[in-house]
């Protein structure tokens, strides 16, 4: 089976060519970038399966979809996106799937095989009805809980959505109503708080019925809980990998970059819970010192041009860091771009005397004259 892939993210690219190379069957036709690339391609060019990225370096996936769907009616879709909520706007396209990154190995097999079936004419090609119902929770960069099919859970407050994210930063554990109290309805009288857990507790367990999962919350003397024997949490998820790994070496670089594009974010976005702070800080150092070790692997290893995208993710989540910032101009160095490495140093330089009233390091502008000679 021929398969396309078009993403704008080389690391994505890497990652998904190699895997999918380990598919039996399965012969990666081209992997593409840009979208009038994609549209040449298949202007001479024929597919069994493509992977689209719905943001392709300021295009439009969905567009381009469509397009392709016009041309080729046979040609099966899977729409491959870090945003859940164009699974909606995606679906007029006809796709055979829609994949949130970061796609795991088994995900991908998964679909590839379910691909496979649809050609063949068999049937079974939704799965299994008797599987267990899951939900799937991104709580990096957002918070947002669905089923595997992308059905969004829908909040009825913004209390019983703080409610959930309270108790699921608290991995399975049990908490006391005082605790609860103290930190989602702070500002309230005692009285009053104690019947507002009651309304949100009740507005969580509605919420989460529509999923099936309605005794996901259990409560017993005053002490609440989340039951999370059916939920994939990122962050935790993250967090477990992360310690997993080890040390990154070539052997593991596939798995690391997968890991990397899990980082969707800070903790619960921008939802504002004072409670969460210590668990952002907490994490985002552990994203941060995984991402550099990432990054100086993959500069070791020649492969710059996956280096460079999280180098400038890093930048944007502490553009403070000198660590951060000299690694992203050792990478345009190493790429040869003088004027970004350049324009990076002043942009930084001005930041660092705006901010703190310092310079950067003797080792930071060291680099201009060592990159130029």
């Amino acid at each position: 089976m021929r398969v396309v892939i078009i993403d704008d993210d080389q690391a994505m690219l890497t990652v998904m060519k190699r895997r999918l190379a380990r598919i039996e069957g399965i012969e990666v036709a081209a992997s593409l970038r840009q979208v009038p690339d994609a549209l040449d391609y298949f202007r001479n060019h024929t597919a069994d399966l493509v992977f689209i990225d719905i943001e392709i370096a300021g295009d439009n996936g969905l567009q381009l979809a469509r397009e392709l769907r016009e041309r080729h009616q046979e040609l099966d879709i899977v729409f491959v996106t870090s945003h859940r909520e164009y699974a909606l706007d995606a679906f007029d396209a006809y796709p055979l799937d829609y994949m949130v990154k970061p796609i795991s190995a088994p995900r991908l097999s998964e679909t590839v095989e379910r691909a496979k079936r649809k050609r063949q004419e068999q049937p079974g090609a939704g799965g299994d009805a008797n599987e267990p119902k899951r939900l799937v929770v991104q709580g990096l960069g957002s918070l947002t809980v669905s089923d595997r099919q992308g059905n969004v859970v829908k909040w009825i407050s913004s209390k019983s959505k703080e409610l959930f994210a309270f108790l699921l930063l608290n991995h399975g554990k049990t908490v006391s109503r005082s605790l609860i109290i103290e930190h989602v309805f702070p500002d309230m009288p005692l009285n009053n708080s104690k019947t507002y857990l009651h309304t949100a507790v009740y507005q969580l367990r509605k919420a989460l019925s529509s999923q099936g999962l309605r005794e996901m919350v259990v409560s017993n003397h005053n002490q609440y809980r989340l039951e999370l024997a059916s939920v994939e949490v990122d962050f935790i998820d993250f967090e477990h990998k992360v310690a997993a790994l080890g040390a990154i070496h070539e052997s593991s670089l596939e798995d690391a970059l997968t890991l990397e594009q899990q980082h969707a974010g800070e903790l619960f976005g921008e939802l504002s819970y004072v409670w969460a702070i210590p668990e952002q800080e907490r994490l985002g150092y552990l994203y941060d010192h995984f991402a550099k070790r990432l990054i100086r692997m993959l500069m070791d290893g020649q492969q710059v041009e996956a280096a460079l995208p999280i180098a400038r993710k890093l930048v944007r989540r502490q553009e403070l860091d000198e660590e951060a910032n000299l690694l992203l101009m050792q990478v345009l160095g190493e790429m040869k771009d003088w004027k970004a490495l350049q324009t990076h140093y002043e942009r930084f330089r001005d930041l660092l005397q705006r901010e703190l009233g310092i310079k950067p390091s003797f080792e930071l502008a060291e680099l201009l004259p060592f990159y130029n000679e």
